[in-house]
């Protein structure tokens, strides 16, 4: 009975970790009036990750006999490259990207006299892949013969972006005063998200370094601990009941420490100011 309490706790360890690896991914952007939400399913990736940490736990157990193999190595299969790893903030700036290259190329469109309409349609072509899917929607909404407005609104919605509902305010105001002068009011917030891309990109960098000296301990640490667990006698306590305990404990402890630097890595997005377009039906 005692032998469960490592197994228990570790279980508890599992629930938690993969509750923050859930957590820390980025979400879709979905189109939210015409979608109803779906709970998050593993990604492939994902769920290759966690068959190998599975067979390589049932190893680690009849290597070493440890009952906490068999749920810390799983975890430490699927948890350790999210925690370790920026690709969220890097998809971050791949779309600012595309929102500026969008937005530019709009404004070209746009010098050559046609109307808003007609040139976010002829912008469906030389749209960048990142944010493809939010402005075929809204070229298909346009075509479905949606108020521009309701439609640029949708279009906000899905970007979930502070600067897309820059980019999507501006071609609101266009649309409702019809004047000149667009296109270099958009030429002009291109650039501004042009210098923004830039500077997460340094920030990016500089935040780097930290992660890079987190992922080599992280590795030092499992390589050591695992040298040790098969030939060593410095952790012969631990494989007793209260000794798998106690390691369960450290292990959360440093898995807390690891999450708590990627929170801090992540930078809170800035608020969006457009209202949504909930109850809208596309």
């Amino acid at each position: 009975m005692i032998v469960l309490i490592p197994a228990l706790a570790g279980a508890l360890v599992v629930s938690g970790v993969m509750g923050l690896v859930i957590g820390l991914q980025p979400s879709e952007h979905v189109d939210r009036p015409a979608r109803p939400h779906r709970t998050p399913r593993l990604s492939k990736q994902t769920r290759r990750l966690l068959l190998a940490g599975v067979a390589a736990g049932v190893l680690a157990f009849a290597i070493t006999g440890w009952v906490l193999a068999l749920v810390a190595t799983p975890v430490a299969f699927v948890g350790l490259p999210v925690l370790l790893s920026s690709s969220s903030a890097q998809q971050r700036i791949v779309r600012l990207e595309a929102m500026e290259e969008w937005t530019r190329t709009l404004a070209g469109v746009l010098t050559v006299g046609v109307g808003l309409e007609q040139a976010l349609v002829t912008s469906l072509r030389s749209t960048p892949a990142a944010i493809e899917p939010e402005v075929t929607r809204l070229v298909s909404r346009l075509r479905a013969r949606w108020k521009t407005e309701d439609a640029l609104r949708a279009f906000a919605d899905e970007l979930d972006d502070a600067t897309g509902d820059l980019v999507a305010a501006n071609l609101i105001l266009g649309a409702q005063r019809r004047g000149a002068g667009l296109a270099s009011v958009l030429e002009g917030l291109a650039e501004s998200v042009a210098a923004d891309v830039r500077a997460r990109r340094q920030i990016e960098a500089d935040r780097a370094k930290p992660r890079a000296t987190a992922r080599w301990v992280t590795l030092i640490s499992v390589g050591v601990l695992v040298v040790l667990a098969i030939s060593g006698t410095y952790v012969e306590p631990y494989r007793s009941p209260l000794g798998q305990v106690i390691l369960v404990l450290l292990l959360t402890a440093y898995v807390a420490t690891l999450v708590w630097t990627k929170r801090m890595a992540i930078g809170r997005p800035m608020p969006r100011f457009l209202a949504t377009t909930d109850g809208v039906a596309p």
